[in-house]
């Protein structure tokens, strides 16, 4: 398999990386929230915690590749 380019999709490698990057974040925001519910049912407060914290962490991945690509695809 070659890798991609753009000339398949019609998207620089660089927003491509952005896009999926983004979607990436935003997917583990959902599976944490299942771990925490697990933790919690558990009544393991502190792994709670720490889930908590790493989804904290993929959200504001999430927001930061929003605004990048925003930023990006304006200035195209």
């Amino acid at each position: 398999m070659t890798a991609e380019t753009g000339h398949q999709t019609g998207t620089k490698d660089k927003d491509y990386d952005i896009i999926w990057f983004t979607e990436a974040c935003l997917d583990n925001v959902l599976r944490l929230e299942t771990y925490i519910q697990d933790a919690e049912q558990a009544g393991d407060s502190e792994l709670a915690e720490f889930f908590r914290k790493a989804q904290a962490d993929s959200r504001k991945g999430a927001e930061q590749g929003k605004q990048l690509l925003a930023q990006r695809l304006a200035r195209a």
